[in-house]
């Protein structure tokens, strides 16, 4: 699987961590960040985006989709943050639908 667009899912705020917030950041705003609306985007909900809920989506609960439960050989990856953190962080910034989709889809473990 390419990492075009993914990032490591940690909470390190440094450069190249889960919760930086410039360029290449999980919590980025710009193209390719994790907070970005745009195609490819985290925030995008085409196909290639992490709010996508069909195959290969971010809300997907298919094998290698980020809503999976069981054991997967190509697990999704993503350059959103762990969902309850970046539901959190969708609350903070008055998107309350979106952070409620996501809830909607999350698996009881």
């Amino acid at each position: 699987m390419s990492e075009e667009n993914t990032w490591p899912r940690d909470q390190y705020s440094g450069p190249g961590g889960g919760l930086y917030t410039g360029p290449g950041g999980g919590m980025y705003t710009g193209p390719g960040g994790g907070a970005y609306t745009g195609p490819d985007g985290g925030m995008y909900t085409g196909h290639g985006g992490g709010m996508y809920t069909g195959p290969g989506g971010g809300l997907y609960t298919g094998p290698g989709g980020g809503m999976y439960t069981g054991p997967c050989d190509n697990p999704y990856r993503s350059n959103i943050p762990p969902w309850p953190v970046f539901i959190e962080y969708l609350e903070r910034h008055g998107k309350q639908d979106i952070a409620n989709l996501i809830r909607s889809h999350m698996p009881t473990l």
